[in-house]
Protein backbone atom coordinates (compact mmCIF):
# COMPACT_ATOMS: atom_id res chain seq x y z
CA UNK A 1 0.00 0.00 0.00
CA UNK A 2 1.42 3.38 -1.00
CA UNK A 3 2.49 5.63 1.86
CA UNK A 4 0.06 8.42 1.00
CA UNK A 5 -3.06 6.27 1.45
CA UNK A 6 -5.03 6.50 4.68
CA UNK A 7 -7.02 3.80 6.38
CA UNK A 8 -9.87 3.42 3.95
CA UNK A 9 -8.06 3.69 0.60
CA UNK A 10 -6.66 0.45 -0.77
CA UNK A 11 -4.16 -0.06 -3.57
CA UNK A 12 -6.13 -2.99 -5.00
CA UNK A 13 -9.07 -1.09 -6.46
CA UNK A 14 -9.94 -3.15 -9.53
CA UNK A 15 -12.70 -5.77 -9.18
CA UNK A 16 -13.19 -8.89 -11.26
CA UNK A 17 -15.82 -7.68 -13.76
CA UNK A 18 -17.72 -10.94 -13.96
CA UNK A 19 -17.93 -11.24 -10.19
CA UNK A 20 -19.12 -7.66 -9.82
CA UNK A 21 -21.86 -8.09 -12.39
CA UNK A 22 -23.07 -11.24 -10.69
CA UNK A 23 -23.48 -9.50 -7.33
CA UNK A 24 -27.05 -8.25 -7.09
CA UNK A 25 -28.28 -9.17 -3.64
CA UNK A 26 -26.11 -10.55 -0.85
CA UNK A 27 -27.40 -12.97 1.80
CA UNK A 28 -27.17 -12.28 5.49
CA UNK A 29 -24.74 -14.60 7.26
CA UNK A 30 -24.58 -13.40 10.84
CA UNK A 31 -22.56 -15.05 13.58
CA UNK A 32 -21.94 -13.92 17.14
CA UNK A 33 -18.96 -11.57 17.45
CA UNK A 34 -19.04 -10.80 21.17
CA UNK A 35 -21.35 -9.15 23.65
CA UNK A 36 -24.01 -7.26 21.73
CA UNK A 37 -22.26 -7.52 18.35
CA UNK A 38 -23.12 -9.93 15.54
CA UNK A 39 -22.20 -10.02 11.90
CA UNK A 40 -20.63 -11.58 8.89
CA UNK A 41 -19.46 -10.86 5.37
CA UNK A 42 -21.81 -8.69 3.34
CA UNK A 43 -19.30 -7.27 0.85
CA UNK A 44 -16.86 -8.99 -1.48
CA UNK A 45 -14.24 -11.43 -0.19
CA UNK A 46 -10.87 -9.74 0.07
CA UNK A 47 -12.32 -6.25 -0.36
CA UNK A 48 -12.64 -3.66 2.40
CA UNK A 49 -15.79 -1.82 3.42
CA UNK A 50 -14.79 1.73 4.33
CA UNK A 51 -18.05 3.60 4.96
CA UNK A 52 -21.40 3.07 6.68
CA UNK A 53 -24.34 5.44 7.04
CA UNK A 54 -28.00 5.10 8.04
CA UNK A 55 -30.53 7.80 7.16
CA UNK A 56 -33.04 6.24 9.57
CA UNK A 57 -33.58 2.89 11.32
CA UNK A 58 -34.39 1.13 8.03
CA UNK A 59 -32.46 2.84 5.24
CA UNK A 60 -28.69 2.41 5.25
CA UNK A 61 -25.60 2.09 3.06
CA UNK A 62 -22.26 0.35 3.29
CA UNK A 63 -19.54 0.93 0.71
CA UNK A 64 -15.90 0.30 -0.04
CA UNK A 65 -13.30 -0.93 -2.50
CA UNK A 66 -13.97 -1.04 -6.21
CA UNK A 67 -16.90 1.37 -6.00
CA UNK A 68 -19.03 -1.19 -4.18
CA UNK A 69 -22.20 0.31 -2.64
CA UNK A 70 -24.81 -1.82 -0.87
CA UNK A 71 -28.19 -0.54 0.29
CA UNK A 72 -30.69 -1.84 2.86
CA UNK A 73 -34.35 -0.94 3.31
CA UNK A 74 -34.98 -3.29 6.24
CA UNK A 75 -32.43 -2.25 8.85
CA UNK A 76 -29.64 -4.45 7.51
CA UNK A 77 -31.49 -7.74 7.26
CA UNK A 78 -30.80 -7.78 3.51
CA UNK A 79 -28.42 -5.77 1.33
CA UNK A 80 -28.72 -5.00 -2.40
CA UNK A 81 -26.04 -3.73 -4.75
CA UNK A 82 -26.43 -0.23 -6.14
CA UNK A 83 -24.78 0.76 -9.41
CA UNK A 84 -22.23 3.59 -9.13
CA UNK A 85 -20.17 4.69 -12.15
CA UNK A 86 -16.78 4.23 -10.51
CA UNK A 87 -14.24 1.60 -9.50
CA UNK A 88 -12.52 3.90 -7.03
CA UNK A 89 -12.79 3.04 -3.35
CA UNK A 90 -15.71 4.77 -1.65
CA UNK A 91 -14.37 6.76 1.30
CA UNK A 92 -17.46 8.40 2.81
CA UNK A 93 -21.26 8.59 2.60
CA UNK A 94 -23.23 11.39 4.25
CA UNK A 95 -26.83 12.71 4.08
CA UNK A 96 -27.67 16.32 4.94
CA UNK A 97 -31.36 15.39 5.11
CA UNK A 98 -33.50 12.37 4.27
CA UNK A 99 -33.40 12.95 0.51
CA UNK A 100 -30.05 14.59 -0.26
CA UNK A 101 -26.84 12.62 0.16
CA UNK A 102 -23.19 12.69 -0.90
CA UNK A 103 -20.75 9.89 -1.67
CA UNK A 104 -16.98 10.34 -2.08
CA UNK A 105 -14.91 7.98 -4.22
CA UNK A 106 -11.35 8.87 -5.18
CA UNK A 107 -11.52 12.33 -6.79
CA UNK A 108 -15.27 12.13 -7.42
CA UNK A 109 -18.45 13.36 -5.71
CA UNK A 110 -21.69 11.45 -6.30
CA UNK A 111 -25.02 12.83 -5.14
CA UNK A 112 -28.57 11.61 -4.61
CA UNK A 113 -31.77 13.63 -4.45
CA UNK A 114 -34.16 10.69 -4.00
CA UNK A 115 -33.11 9.34 -0.63
CA UNK A 116 -30.29 7.21 -2.02
CA UNK A 117 -32.39 5.24 -4.51
CA UNK A 118 -30.07 6.42 -7.30
CA UNK A 119 -26.66 8.13 -7.38
CA UNK A 120 -25.25 10.45 -10.04
CA UNK A 121 -21.73 11.70 -10.63
CA UNK A 122 -21.84 15.40 -9.78
CA UNK A 123 -18.17 16.47 -9.77
CA UNK A 124 -14.81 14.98 -10.74
CA UNK A 125 -11.70 16.93 -9.77
CA UNK A 126 -8.81 16.69 -12.24
CA UNK A 127 -5.16 16.91 -11.23
CA UNK A 128 -4.62 19.93 -13.48
CA UNK A 129 -7.04 21.85 -11.26
CA UNK A 130 -4.44 21.56 -8.51
CA UNK A 131 -1.24 22.09 -10.48
CA UNK A 132 -0.86 18.43 -11.41
CA UNK A 133 -1.34 17.04 -7.89
CA UNK A 134 -3.84 14.18 -7.61
CA UNK A 135 -6.80 14.87 -5.27
CA UNK A 136 -8.25 12.25 -2.92
CA UNK A 137 -11.49 13.06 -1.11
CA UNK A 138 -11.96 11.49 2.33
CA UNK A 139 -14.75 13.09 4.36
CA UNK A 140 -17.83 15.28 3.70
CA UNK A 141 -20.15 17.16 6.08
CA UNK A 142 -22.88 19.81 5.76
CA UNK A 143 -24.13 22.32 8.31
CA UNK A 144 -27.34 23.10 6.46
CA UNK A 145 -29.04 22.95 3.09
CA UNK A 146 -26.37 24.97 1.26
CA UNK A 147 -23.06 24.94 3.12
CA UNK A 148 -20.77 21.92 3.16
CA UNK A 149 -17.12 20.89 3.32
CA UNK A 150 -14.91 18.12 2.00
CA UNK A 151 -11.42 17.33 3.27
CA UNK A 152 -8.65 15.24 1.72
CA UNK A 153 -5.19 15.46 0.25
CA UNK A 154 -3.21 16.32 -2.87
CA UNK A 155 -0.44 13.92 -3.87
CA UNK A 156 2.37 13.62 -6.36
CA UNK A 157 3.17 9.97 -6.78
CA UNK A 158 3.39 8.45 -3.31
CA UNK A 159 4.04 11.76 -1.55
CA UNK A 160 1.40 14.02 -0.02
CA UNK A 161 1.98 17.47 -1.50
CA UNK A 162 -0.70 19.45 0.31
CA UNK A 163 -3.90 19.32 2.30
CA UNK A 164 -7.27 19.81 0.61
CA UNK A 165 -10.32 21.61 2.01
CA UNK A 166 -13.26 22.27 -0.31
CA UNK A 167 -16.31 24.39 0.47
CA UNK A 168 -19.73 24.73 -1.16
CA UNK A 169 -22.35 27.42 -0.57
CA UNK A 170 -24.90 26.08 -3.04
CA UNK A 171 -25.60 22.54 -1.85
CA UNK A 172 -22.73 21.02 -3.79
CA UNK A 173 -23.41 22.44 -7.24
CA UNK A 174 -19.97 24.08 -7.08
CA UNK A 175 -16.95 23.60 -4.83
CA UNK A 176 -14.10 25.99 -4.05
CA UNK A 177 -10.77 25.32 -2.37
CA UNK A 178 -10.08 26.99 0.98
CA UNK A 179 -6.69 27.97 2.34
CA UNK A 180 -5.74 26.32 5.64
CA UNK A 181 -2.59 26.71 7.77
CA UNK A 182 -1.22 23.18 7.22
CA UNK A 183 -0.07 21.06 4.28
CA UNK A 184 -0.77 17.67 5.86
CA UNK A 185 -3.23 14.98 4.80
CA UNK A 186 -6.64 15.83 6.27
CA UNK A 187 -8.79 12.79 6.94
CA UNK A 188 -12.04 13.57 8.75
CA UNK A 189 -14.21 16.50 9.82
CA UNK A 190 -17.16 17.08 12.13
CA UNK A 191 -19.36 20.08 12.94
CA UNK A 192 -21.18 21.00 16.13
CA UNK A 193 -23.94 23.27 14.88
CA UNK A 194 -23.48 25.79 12.08
CA UNK A 195 -20.47 27.68 13.40
CA UNK A 196 -18.04 25.28 15.08
CA UNK A 197 -16.16 22.56 13.23
CA UNK A 198 -13.04 20.43 13.50
CA UNK A 199 -10.76 18.66 11.02
CA UNK A 200 -8.20 15.99 11.96
CA UNK A 201 -5.35 14.47 9.98
CA UNK A 202 -1.80 13.20 9.81
CA UNK A 203 0.86 14.45 12.19
CA UNK A 204 -1.70 15.01 14.94
CA UNK A 205 -3.18 17.98 13.11
CA UNK A 206 -6.44 19.47 14.37
CA UNK A 207 -8.03 22.45 12.64
CA UNK A 208 -10.94 24.41 14.11
CA UNK A 209 -13.44 26.94 12.81
CA UNK A 210 -15.68 29.14 14.95
CA UNK A 211 -17.08 31.21 12.09
CA UNK A 212 -18.93 28.56 10.11
CA UNK A 213 -15.93 27.44 8.10
CA UNK A 214 -14.95 30.85 6.71
CA UNK A 215 -11.53 30.39 8.32
CA UNK A 216 -9.65 27.52 9.98
CA UNK A 217 -7.09 27.73 12.80
CA UNK A 218 -4.65 25.14 14.08
CA UNK A 219 -5.27 23.69 17.55
CA UNK A 220 -2.58 22.05 19.68
CA UNK A 221 -3.39 18.34 19.89
CA UNK A 222 -0.33 17.45 21.97
CA UNK A 223 0.50 14.52 19.67
CA UNK A 224 2.21 13.85 16.35
CA UNK A 225 0.28 10.60 15.82
CA UNK A 226 -2.05 10.55 12.83
CA UNK A 227 -5.65 11.26 13.81
CA UNK A 228 -8.29 9.47 11.75
CA UNK A 229 -11.63 10.53 13.24
CA UNK A 230 -13.22 13.24 15.40
CA UNK A 231 -16.64 13.44 17.07
CA UNK A 232 -18.39 16.23 18.99
CA UNK A 233 -21.68 15.89 20.86
CA UNK A 234 -23.29 19.31 20.93
CA UNK A 235 -21.30 20.84 23.78
CA UNK A 236 -17.68 21.56 24.63
CA UNK A 237 -16.73 17.87 24.73
CA UNK A 238 -15.12 16.17 21.76
CA UNK A 239 -12.99 13.13 21.03
CA UNK A 240 -10.39 12.22 18.40
CA UNK A 241 -8.75 8.84 17.78
CA UNK A 242 -5.73 7.68 15.83
CA UNK A 243 -2.48 5.79 15.64
CA UNK A 244 -1.25 3.36 18.31
CA UNK A 245 -4.36 3.59 20.48
CA UNK A 246 -4.39 7.39 20.57
CA UNK A 247 -7.53 8.83 22.20
CA UNK A 248 -7.80 12.58 22.73
CA UNK A 249 -10.46 14.36 24.81
CA UNK A 250 -11.35 18.04 24.96
CA UNK A 251 -13.79 19.62 27.40
CA UNK A 252 -13.41 23.21 26.20
CA UNK A 253 -14.19 23.01 22.50
CA UNK A 254 -10.64 22.10 21.54
CA UNK A 255 -8.82 24.91 23.29
CA UNK A 256 -6.98 22.11 25.06
CA UNK A 257 -6.75 18.41 24.24
CA UNK A 258 -5.49 15.69 26.57
CA UNK A 259 -4.51 12.13 25.88
CA UNK A 260 -6.60 9.39 27.48
CA UNK A 261 -5.16 5.98 28.28
CA UNK A 262 -6.39 3.21 26.00
CA UNK A 263 -6.37 -0.53 26.78
CA UNK A 264 -4.91 -1.30 23.34
CA UNK A 265 -2.05 -0.13 21.13
CA UNK A 266 -3.95 -0.82 17.91
CA UNK A 267 -4.62 2.11 15.62
CA UNK A 268 -8.15 3.44 16.13
CA UNK A 269 -9.96 4.50 12.98
CA UNK A 270 -13.42 5.69 14.01
CA UNK A 271 -15.13 7.05 17.13
CA UNK A 272 -18.79 7.77 17.81
CA UNK A 273 -20.65 8.90 20.93
CA UNK A 274 -24.30 7.97 21.37
CA UNK A 275 -24.73 10.54 24.16
CA UNK A 276 -22.48 12.47 26.53
CA UNK A 277 -21.51 9.27 28.38
CA UNK A 278 -21.66 6.31 26.00
CA UNK A 279 -19.07 6.16 23.25
CA UNK A 280 -17.47 3.60 20.95
CA UNK A 281 -14.25 3.32 18.96
CA UNK A 282 -13.10 0.73 16.41
CA UNK A 283 -9.81 0.02 14.74
CA UNK A 284 -7.28 -2.38 13.34
CA UNK A 285 -7.30 -6.04 14.26
CA UNK A 286 -11.01 -6.09 15.07
CA UNK A 287 -10.61 -3.79 18.09
CA UNK A 288 -13.82 -2.39 19.59
CA UNK A 289 -13.68 -0.12 22.65
CA UNK A 290 -16.53 1.20 24.78
CA UNK A 291 -16.78 3.99 27.35
CA UNK A 292 -19.66 4.80 29.69
CA UNK A 293 -18.12 7.82 31.42
CA UNK A 294 -17.69 10.27 28.58
CA UNK A 295 -14.41 8.87 27.34
CA UNK A 296 -12.42 9.05 30.57
CA UNK A 297 -11.96 5.27 30.64
CA UNK A 298 -12.32 2.70 27.85
CA UNK A 299 -12.92 -1.05 27.97
CA UNK A 300 -12.04 -3.44 25.17
CA UNK A 301 -14.94 -5.52 23.90
CA UNK A 302 -14.48 -9.20 23.16
CA UNK A 303 -14.81 -10.05 19.46
CA UNK A 304 -14.13 -13.06 17.30
CA UNK A 305 -12.63 -11.17 14.38
CA UNK A 306 -9.18 -9.91 13.52
CA UNK A 307 -10.39 -7.95 10.51
CA UNK A 308 -9.65 -4.24 10.56
CA UNK A 309 -12.72 -2.14 11.33
CA UNK A 310 -12.66 1.09 9.34
CA UNK A 311 -15.96 2.87 10.00
CA UNK A 312 -18.58 3.11 12.71
CA UNK A 313 -22.16 4.40 12.87
CA UNK A 314 -24.59 4.61 15.79
CA UNK A 315 -28.15 5.77 16.16
CA UNK A 316 -30.48 5.45 19.15
CA UNK A 317 -31.32 1.82 18.48
CA UNK A 318 -28.34 0.15 16.80
CA UNK A 319 -24.68 0.40 15.97
CA UNK A 320 -22.76 -0.66 12.87
CA UNK A 321 -19.09 -1.32 12.17
CA UNK A 322 -17.64 -2.26 8.78
CA UNK A 323 -14.21 -3.44 7.75
CA UNK A 324 -11.91 -5.84 5.95
CA UNK A 325 -13.04 -8.77 3.81
CA UNK A 326 -16.53 -7.28 3.49
CA UNK A 327 -17.27 -7.57 7.21
CA UNK A 328 -20.37 -5.92 8.69
CA UNK A 329 -21.07 -5.99 12.43
CA UNK A 330 -24.29 -4.86 14.11
CA UNK A 331 -24.76 -3.92 17.75
CA UNK A 332 -28.21 -4.50 19.23
CA UNK A 333 -29.06 -1.90 21.83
Amino acid sequence: MSSRKVFYVRAARALCAAFVLSLASLPVAFARQGAGWSGGRQGLAGKDLNAVYFADSKRGWIAGDGGLVLHTLDGGQTWTRQHIETRDAVNDIYFRDKENGYLLAGNQIFTTEDGGATWQLRTRFAAQTFGGAEPELYSVRFTGKKRGWIVGSLSRGDTVADSLVLNTADGGASWYRQTVPVRDELIHLDFDGEKRGWIVGSGGRILHTSDGGDSWQLQNSGTTSALYHVDFQGDERGWAVGEKGTILLTEDGGETWRKIGAPVRATLLSVKFVNSDEGWAVGRGGVILRTDDGGLTWVEQQTNTRQNLYALFFDKKAGWAVGGDGLVLRYER
